[in-house]
C-alpha cells in the first residue's frame, strides 16, 4: 500500500508528519528519517483501530488493488 505523508521542518527543528487521507493521523521525529518511521507506525496503528471499530463480515470482504 502506497500512502502520501506531507513531512515539514517546523520553527524548531522538528520534522512533523500528516497523512491527509487519514484524519487525524499525524507524527514528528528530530530527523526527516525518524519522521518517516513514527508516520509509518501510526499509519499502522491508524488502520488497526479504523479496522477494529468496523465489525466486518468474512463473506464480504474483497481485496481491491489500485
Amino acid at each position: 500500500m502506497i500512502i502520501h505523508a506531507i513531512i515539514e521542518q517546523d520553527e524548531d527543528g522538528y520534522f512533523t508528519a500528516e497523512v491527509p487521507a487519514l484524519p487525524g493521523c499525524l507524527s514528528q521525529g528530530k530527523t526527516h528519517e525518524e519522521a518517516v518511521l513514527n508516520i509509518k507506525e501510526a499509519i499502522e496503528g491508524w488502520l488497526e483501530v479504523m479496522e477494529a471499530k468496523h465489525l466486518i463480515n468474512a463473506e464480504n470482504v474483497t481485496e481491491v488493488s489500485i
